[in-house]
């Protein structure tokens, strides 16, 4: 021990406490000499008790007068130096004196005051004084004097140290103070643990995410990590009562219990062992913020590194897991996103699978908003590691592009958009390789095309999506076509035809664009009107591939009225460069003159993208063919898909070849088998390469003389897309080389296509061989039997080697008479038709065929499938035989044959590709013995209907064929009528077995059922009630026509009319409207004529209540049939068949209220009174209403010309017809009573009396003016039926549907009603205006009556029982006509018949 020290310290205390008020100077130097003193003395090191007390003794002794005057007046000294020397001087005591207190209790409070001052100023490290501060809390934390504050119980100073010591620490302080801070904290809780320290310590806890406070924070851990186990009963009560009982907590802390939870599992999970269990009850609360608070904690504690919460607490991760099914909306996207935390934490472990399977799930939630954060949350996974994210979690997903809510298909597009976006990178990057599953988005992508409730999906925004956002900006060409390759692997047909939608409407603007810049540089110094029409037709044109047409159509316009030349040079060089960098490049510099600021730059900024060739270019052209050429395919399948994207690409971009047709060319050739494709490819891209004919003209006549019968088509077609007019003799060569083949036999089905195809192609050459290939086919292919073994069958048609040979020799000859481009056929196909009709009637006869029945139905199919595509160009020559035949298919024995003659119609029919007439096959097929094929009739003549109507009725109100019903679908009836009559399976006509008519009028009543359900025309009931009108004046025009073909059958036809009338009175609700009413209803004069002697008309014993029998036997056999197809198409068409159901009774109501029938004013005709009633153009319909009957041929191009040299008629002018094939028939629409008491009226006053109007109406003769009535007035109507009074009728009663005779005996005017005394004795009061009834005279002439009733909410079309109908036609007679000629055949003469039928 140093004894000089000891007494310069007891000097300085001697001396400071003589001076009562010292001055600061002398304070400082007094008390720096004590600090320096006392930091040179040490503790007694003597080992020996009584020395080491002895020496305490003396340095306690020495250090008292400074104690005493540290007590005694420097603890209160303000100044901040002498307090910092004071502290300093404290602490170096404790340090010496320790562990004993050097200073009395009452002293004590102070000095740890001063003390705590000090430590407060820690935080300013730039502080001169910094040092001193470090080396005063380093001897308290070292002494451990702090714990004497809780022994003098100045608990307060405690929490205020503590506060101190988590203000001023900071990251930046050395790890030693740090250090002596903890040990201060750490003996103070080792002592005595408190719920106030605690508060401190977990309010700071919480400070995290403050850059200035995150010391704090680590403090705050360090010391729960450290005191972990003095800290845990105080921690572990606190949390328990939040979680149970929250309320019943005062502190604000109870607040942030969850982020507690979290912080101490972080740092000390061992002390949260008897708390996360108790989460359980959070989950089950029924508040949903606590539920949720609670999943986001447990989402937290599953992300933190080596977790084991998932395996430490099973329970509460059951529960966990079924919260991702809440009844909550709020609760299920909290559990997303807590999966997105768990999944990235550890990608690999159990408890992320079972995540993920919960996020699947919630990818179908009711909630659109649920499902939305559940794709967002799925793609930022699969974003976060493409190698291990479940393929099928990705394909779920994918699935959202095909969601019920916009709002979710639209943000599932952009998610999936920025997944391929890394994929691709990766890919190019060589982390990844193409995947299928993720190749799925681009093709998913694809099928929004066909969404049409957003336009956003519409091609002309796909187009967008394919050109800027479908792959990084960056990525490069070569590695584009790597995945368009790929993709084409994966293709759909749907996929594909999306894809070539977006393209050709692409192709078709640039094409409008290049024709809109020319007329602007040609007609640049003219502004005539004719050119701003043209303009404006341009202009709409190229607006339909913008989303906004309307506004795209103002763009067009605002753009025209630019001046500046170089924005349409710039977009003209767009347009015509075909490689993207260089397009990129003009379209920076157009966008640069334009300027971001100008009023049409975001148009042009869409419109450039538009014209660019950035989806596909010559670029891509070019890369796949150097991947085809080098070795880098080494997968065929791959290899096969470069080609079909190389067709793809050519066949809307046939200009992007150009540039390697060298390259090309050596593919094709070099190729050891020929691929078909890729000589498709040439056919495409022939206009528009450079490539030499007399190169690659060796290749492809190989390929027509012994390639396979595709390749030998497709190359036909490749020289005709080389050949110029100039060098027309190669199609001769090629011909004579083929013919040559034909008779040496070599290769003869390739030889037969070639022909055929060329045919088509250059008409006059094949017309020139044509003495030379015909006789061959029909005398060595068609007429000689080909003894072959009957085992070689084709393993897709199923015939034989010998059958298939005959078949393509039809085939050859068929296409010889359908020449692309229109061209003439000057040879005759009558001999052809013949043959046909002969395959289809007796196939062994015809053909010499011994072989099996296989060989019969795949040759009936061939001559049936031939008659459609003759059709097309030569309907006019098919007879109503062949067509019979044809149509007969349908009901073939061979369900193969039935179904591909079906099928291959409606595709026909759906590119209006042959007459609609063909259509009656899908009503023979609604009666098959296989469900599939009923199915698809039903769908097939749904389809049908609805294009077919909303064709017709467009055409109607733009005034095209104004008045015509020959292309609406309710026209087919003519057609499927005369075929019912003509079926050999035709019931007796006295037969009244329901069950057997109820089948055998089942195609009429399912076709006519097609016509009348609304929802066949989406709902629309307009449409429904032009289909019965139309029906009904068809049903009429039939009733007064007979056969054509057969006038015995004449009878049947008007009992199916008949029958079909009454089919639409009793299934019709809707009523009937007559907006657009036809002119004249059309029969086709080759099916129907007008009945030779009209005195004589045709008595139909029609029974009506047979015939309800037999509709109701209809209706209960085909009512489930129905219901399976109907729930088929979805719930909303069941709700619109409903609308179009059947009603009881058996009349028609007409509403002229709603639908606007109207009759027209009556017009007194000059000097002879006669009366006409007219609609204007809407017209109502009586039963039995005169009307006028056309007959005309079945072709597109007929004219009528009505000549009336004997009947004196007045001339008509000619009118062009429809393609339907029909003839006028005028239904005459008023209501009128018309006599037949005088049926032998002169021939001479029929001429004058019956005329045509050209307004459509019907004008009668003078004699007739007394049986025509117009609407009459009540004195009129009064005295009419008082003049009844007194005359013999015969009343046919609605019950036994007989006639009963009587007397009129009376008239009520009031009522209108007659009173009628039976001969029976029975007395009837009823209104003859709405019966049925005949006068009696003398000679037995009867009158018929049938008229309308007049009722206040409209016009009711009754049909009270008719036992039999009598029509009497007029006496006319049949005037000749001549017809236009067609172009590839010669002129015939056809007569044709125009009348008005009368009934007399």
């Amino acid at each position: 021990m140093d004894d000089s020290a000891l007494r310069l310290v007891s000097e300085i205390g001697t001396q400071l406490a003589q001076q009562t008020r010292p001055n600061k100077d002398f304070l400082v130097k007094s008390l720096r000499q004590a600090v320096s003193t006392l930091s040179q003395l040490e503790q007694p090191s003597s080992q020996e008790v009584a020395k080491k007390s002895e020496a305490a003794k003396k340095i306690e002794a020495a250090i008292k007068p400074l104690k005493k005057r540290i007590v005694n007046g420097l603890l209160q000294h303000r100044d901040k130096d002498v307090r910092l020397l004071v502290a300093i001087c404290v602490s170096e005591i404790f340090r010496i004196l320790a562990p004993e207190p050097p200073f009395e209790d009452k002293y004590l409070r102070d000095i740890f005051k001063l003390i705590l001052s000090m430590f407060a100023e820690l935080a300013d490290t730039t502080s001169p004084f910094f040092s001193r501060r470090v080396k005063i809390l380093e001897i308290v934390s070292r002494c451990k004097c702090c714990v004497i504050m809780l022994d003098i119980d100045c608990n307060d100073l405690v929490t205020e140290m503590f506060d101190i010591f988590f203000s001023v620490v900071r990251e930046h302080h050395q790890r030693s103070l740090v250090n002596d801070i903890l040990s201060i904290v750490t003996h103070i809780l080792n002592e005595e643990a408190s719920q106030p320290l605690l508060d401190l310590i977990l309010r700071n806890l919480l400070k995290e995410g403050k850059e200035t406070l995150s010391a704090s924070s680590q403090l705050a851990i360090s010391v729960i990590q450290t005191c972990a186990e003095k800290l845990e009963p105080f921690v572990c009560g606190f949390l328990t009562s939040c979680i149970l009982d929250r309320d019943a907590i005062k502190s604000e802390l109870s607040e942030f219990y969850h982020e507690i939870i979290f912080k101490i599992n972080q740092c000390a999970p061992q002390m949260l062992l008897a708390v996360i269990p108790n989460m359980i009850q959070e989950l089950l609360t029924d508040q949903v913020d606590v539920r949720i608070k609670a999943l986001t904690l447990i989402g937290k504690l599953l992300s933190l590194p080596e977790n084991h919460i998932a395996q430490d607490y099973r329970s509460l991760f059951i529960e966990f897991l079924k919260r991702f099914s809440d009844k909550s909306a709020e609760v299920r996207m909290s559990a997303l996103q807590c999966a997105k935390l768990c999944y990235m934490n550890n990608p690999t472990g159990t408890e992320s699978h079972e995540v993920l399977s919960a996020l699947e799930g919630r990818l179908l939630d009711f909630e659109d908003r649920v499902r939305i954060q559940a794709v967002i949350i799925a793609c930022d996974l699969a974003r976060f590691n493409l190698k291990i994210f479940p393929p099928k979690l990705l394909g779920q997903t994918i699935e959202r592009l095909r969601d019920k809510k916009i709002s979710v298909r639209k943000e599932t597009l952009q998610k999936l958009l920025e997944v391929y976006h890394d994929y691709s990178n990766q890919c190019s990057e060589g982390y990844m390789v193409i995947s299928d599953h993720l190749e799925q988005i681009p093709l998913k992508m694809l099928m929004l095309c066909y969404d049409k409730d957003c336009k956003e999906f519409r091609p002309q925004n796909m187009e967008l999506v394919l050109a800027r956002d479908l792959f990084p900006e960056l990525l490069s060409v070569e590695e584009r076509t790597r995945h368009w390759v790929h993709l084409f692997s994966l293709f759909t047909p749907l996929q594909l035809k999306a894809l070539n939608s977006i393209l050709t409407q692409k192709r078709r603007l640039q094409n409008e664009m290049q024709t809109y810049l020319a007329l602007r540089r040609k007609e640049k110094e003219t502004c005539s009107e004719e050119n701003q029409k043209r303009y404006r037709t341009l202009f709409m044109k190229m607006a339909s591939s913008f989303p906004d047409p309307s506004k795209a159509e103002e763009c067009f316009q605002k753009l025209n009225d630019m001046k500046d030349n170089n924005i349409f040079n710039m977009l003209e060089l767009l347009v015509n460069d075909l490689q993207h960098i260089n397009a990129q490049t003009i379209r920076g510099k157009l966008l640069n003159i334009i300027g971001d600021k100008h009023q049409n730059f975001k148009f042009l900024q869409t419109l450039s993208l538009k014209c660019s060739y950035n989806v596909f270019n010559s670029e891509h052209v070019h890369c796949i063919l150097d991947n085809l050429s080098s070795s880098s395919f080494g997968n065929k399948q791959f290899k096969d898909s470069s080609v079909n994207l190389l067709l793809a690409v050519t066949r809307i971009f046939p200009m992007l070849l150009k540039g390697s047709e060298e390259q090309f060319q050596i593919l094709l050739e070099g190729s050891n088998t020929v691929d078909d494709k890729m000589i498709e490819v040439l056919a495409k891209a022939g206009p528009h390469i450079s490539v030499k004919i007399s190169e690659i003209y060796p290749f492809l006549k190989r390929v027509c003389l012994g390639g396979t019968r595709l390749q030998s088509k497709l190359a036909v077609s490749a020289i005709a897309a080389l050949v110029d007019t100039s060098k027309q003799f190669i199609f001769s060569d090629l011909c004579k080389e083929l013919v040559e083949s034909l008779h040496t036999g070599k290769n003869i089905p390739t030889v037969l296509q070639s022909l055929g195809c060329l045919a088509q192609h250059s008409a006059s050459t094949f017309d020139a061989q044509d003495g030379e290939i015909t006789p061959f086919i029909y005398e060595r292919i068609l007429q000689v039997d080909l003894l072959d073994d009957l085992r070689s069958f084709d393993d897709i048609s199923g015939c034989s080697d010998s059958s298939n040979l005959k078949i393509y020799g039809l085939k050859t000859l068929v296409k010889s008479f359908l020449p692309h481009h229109g061209a003439n056929v000057r040879r005759k196909i009558n001999e052809l038709l013949d043959i046909l009709l002969a395959m289809l009637k007796n196939y062994d006869s015809c053909c010499g065929f011994t072989s099996c029945q296989r060989n019969k139905a795949c040759t009936r199919l061939a001559a049936a499938k031939s008659i459609l595509r003759l059709s097309r160009r030569w309907d006019l020559h098919i007879s109503p035989e062949t067509f019979y035949f044809t149509i007969s298919l349908t009901k073939d024995v061979s369900s193969f044959a039935r179904r591909s003659f079906l099928d291959k119609t409606h595709k026909l029919l759906k590119d209006r590709a042959i007459p609609s007439r063909y259509a009656c096959s899908y009503a023979l097929a609604f009666s098959d013995c296989l469900k599939d094929i009923r199915d698809d009739s039903f769908k097939y003549m749904a389809e049908f209907v609805k294009e077919y109507s909303r064709e017709a009725r467009i055409r109607q109100t733009t005034g095209v064929q104004q008045g015509l019903i020959t292309d609406f679908p309710a026209y087919i009836v003519v057609f499927l009528i005369h075929l019912l009559a003509h079926d050999k399976d035709f019931p007796l006509e006295e037969c009244q077995n329901e069950e057997l008519c109820a089948h055998f009028c089942s195609p009429l009543f399912c076709f006519l059922q097609a016509l009348l359900d609304a929802s066949n025309v989406d709902g629309n009931l307009d449409v429904v009630k032009d289909a019965v009108f139309y029906l009904l004046c068809i049903f009429r025009a039939i009733k007064r026509a007979e056969d054509a073909v057969d006038v015995e059958k004449t009878s049947k036809l008007h009992l199916l009319a008949d029958i079909g009338f009454s089919f639409v009175t009793a299934v019709n609700q809707s009523g009937i409207s007559s907006s657009h009413a036809p002119g004249h209803v059309l029969l086709p004069s080759s099916l129907y004529r007008l009945q030779a002697n009209s005195r004589c008309l045709t008595q139909s014993c029609f029974d009506e209540y047979f015939a309800k029998r037999v509709i109701h036997v209809f209706k209960s056999h085909s009512t489930s049939e129905h219901a399976s197809y109907l729930s088929k198409r979805g719930r909303k068409y069941l709700e619109d068949s409903t609308q179009s159901g059947s009603v009881e009774d058996s009349h028609l109501t007409l509403a002229s209220s709603k639908r606007d029938l109207r009759i027209g004013k009556t017009a007194e005709r000059q000097n002879t009174g006669e009366q006409e009633i007219t609609v204007g153009r809407k017209r109502a319909v009586s039963p039995n209403a005169p009307v006028s009957v056309q007959l005309h041929e079945c072709s597109k191009k007929d004219r009528h010309i009505d000549i009336s040299e004997k009947l004196g008629l007045s001339s008509e002018k000619e009118q062009l017809l429809s393609s339907s094939g029909s003839v006028p028939v005028k239904p005459s629409l008023a209501g009128s009573h018309v006599s037949t008491q005088n049926p032998k009226r002169s021939s001479a006053s029929l001429k004058e009396s019956i005329g045509v109007s050209s307004s459509g109406s019907a004008e009668y003769s003078k004699a007739n003016q007394t049986n025509v009535k117009a609407p009459c007035s009540l004195e009129e109507t009064s005295s009419k039926g008082e003049a009844l009074i007194g005359t013999r009728i015969k009343l046919l009663s609605p019950i036994d549907r007989c006639f009963h005779s009587g007397t009129v005996d009376g008239y009520n005017p009031e009522n209108n009603k007659h009173k009628i005394a039976c001969d029976n004795g029975a007395v009837e009061l009823v209104c003859l205006d709405s019966e049925s009834w005949e006068t009696l005279s003398g000679d037995s002439q009867l009158e018929r009556r049938v008229t309308l009733a007049e009722h206040s909410n409209g016009v009711d079309l009754q049909h009270r029982g008719r036992k039999k109908t009598a029509d009497t036609f007029g006496k006319n007679v049949a005037q000749k006509s001549k017809r236009l000629a067609n172009k590839e055949n010669e002129s015939t003469k056809n007569v044709y018949h125009r009348i008005h039928i009368l009934s007399q």
